[in-house]
């Protein structure tokens, strides 16, 4: 069967997660259960009348927002209304204080609504934004404007302005509470009364991407992430619709885990990485033989899974060079489309051990550039000791993908990405 090389090429972009359900591979018997199951039931079996918070954290490309885009469908199919978005695009991750988050989630959700015919301008909003415009020289067309439209013009200025931002954030910190009271007020709870009018079963906000926020100190001391989702998780939590965010994987680690549990009274769901391999090394093949349908079904898409297999050299040289390609990639989901991303821009395929091959040494490459002396002896520590809880000293390794975090039937464990585990320096520590 003719490969479509421009089709295989686009989705396998490792930048834009597939919402396609044809290229989706269920990797839950794998990762020890249906995560996105569970975060459903939450909501449509559990509680579906009261607002509820959750989290979710895993490391960056390890799939989350695919699995997210499962839950959006699932929770439409029960009935609700989903604003699912990306916070990255109005969010400046590397200054992000609550207000910011709170007004975001607001903007789209109005945004939504007014899609479906709903359109709300709480009163507390329309002053606030004259206030902002008069208060800090913010050019804004007040008259009539929608919410949607009046915190995407703030939004905008604050991302492109560090001293706009600064301002915006002195000004707004301390109005939290009544932020707070006003998107329940005068939009949640009249917003869920029209959707259930309309048949709906609720409404559901999914932040994606605030597990990237940038682990930048704060002026307290206390880095980005603990800040937001430690110190002012009751915040977040109050919003009176069902809330999902994404959140560091850091934080899982964290000292401060109990109390991110207390604030939240959730435990954060981890998507974990696909175990390639077990604790002791030995090759899990049941996890390669879905990384496999996972590569094959970026080309196939419309074939079954055997069929898929049988395409094979269609698409590789050998069964080998696939094989190798999900064993390096350690069971990271964008890690496996940006190695078979270079080797489609270097040649067609069938796509070689050799190609294969220059894209891991260049991946390598440009990883040791990145990693000193102490770092390295971070890594040996942590694959000896194949733990990292409580000790910040990791967050930078498991943030730059230097360890991956695995969690199987016998426990969750650390190890080395397979990709700097072939290294000289890594071999001699190994060999000592």
């Amino acid at each position: 069967m003719e490969l479509q090389v421009s089709q295989f090429y686009k989705a396998s972009n490792p930048s834009r997660p597939i919402a396609d359900a044809r290229y989706y591979i269920n990797f839950s018997d794998v990762r020890g259960g249906d995560i996105v199951e569970e975060l459903a039931r939450t909501i449509t079996v559990i509680s579906p009348d009261e607002s509820t918070t959750q989290l979710l954290t895993g490391h960056v490309g390890s799939g989350k927002s695919t699995e997210l885009f499962r839950l959006r469908d699932q929770l439409e199919q029960a009935g609700f209304h989903v604003v699912y978005f990306e916070s990255d695009v109005d969010l400046e991750l590397a200054d992000v204080e609550v207000t910011d988050i709170l007004l975001v989630i607001a903007r789209q959700i109005s945004a939504s609504l007014e899609k479906v015919g709903i359109a709300l301008q709480p009163g507390y909003f329309q002053r606030l934004f004259q206030s902002i415009s008069d208060t800090l020289r913010m050019p804004m067309e007040i008259s009539d404007v929608s919410l949607s439209v009046g915190i995407a013009n703030i939004t905008a200025q604050s991302k492109e302005s560090t001293d706009l931002r600064s301002q915006l954030h002195q000004y707004l910190e301390p109005r939290t509470k009544n932020i707070l009271d006003a998107i329940n007020q005068e939009l949640l709870d009249p917003a869920i009364a029209q959707l259930k009018a309309q048949g709906k079963a609720g409404l559901v906000a999914i932040v994606d991407n605030l597990d990237r926020v940038f682990p930048n100190p704060k002026p307290s001391g206390r880095f980005q992430p603990e800040h937001l989702f430690v110190d002012r998780g009751e915040q977040l939590k109050r919003l009176n619709c069902h809330v999902l965010y994404t959140i560091p994987l850091s934080l899982a680690f964290s000292n401060d885990l109990p109390i991110l549990i207390n604030r939240f009274g959730v435990r954060p769901s981890v998507l974990t990485m696909v175990p390639t391999h077990n604790i002791s090394g030995q090759i899990n093949d049941v996890s390669l033989g879905k990384l496999r349908q996972m590569v094959l079904a970026r080309a196939y898409p419309e074939l079954s899974a055997s069929d898929r297999l049988a395409q094979i050299p269609q698409v590789f040289d050998t069964p080998a060079t696939l094989d190798r390609l999900c064993r390096v990639s350690g069971g990271h989901m964008r890690s496996v489309l940006r190695y078979i991303y270079g080797c489609l821009r270097k040649q067609s395929p069938p796509l070689s051990s050799a190609t294969l091959e220059q894209v891991i040494r260049d991946e390598r490459n440009d990883m040791l550039a990145l990693i000193d002396t102490d770092e390295w002896q971070l890594l040996f520590r942590a694959v000896k000791n194949r733990t990292l809880q409580g000790d910040n000293d990791y967050n930078s390794l498991l943030r730059n993908l230097f360890l991956y975090e695995y969690r199987d039937d016998r426990g969750r464990w650390v190890d080395i990405n397979p990709v700097l585990a072939e290294t000289e320096v890594y071999q001699q520590w190994r060999g000592t």
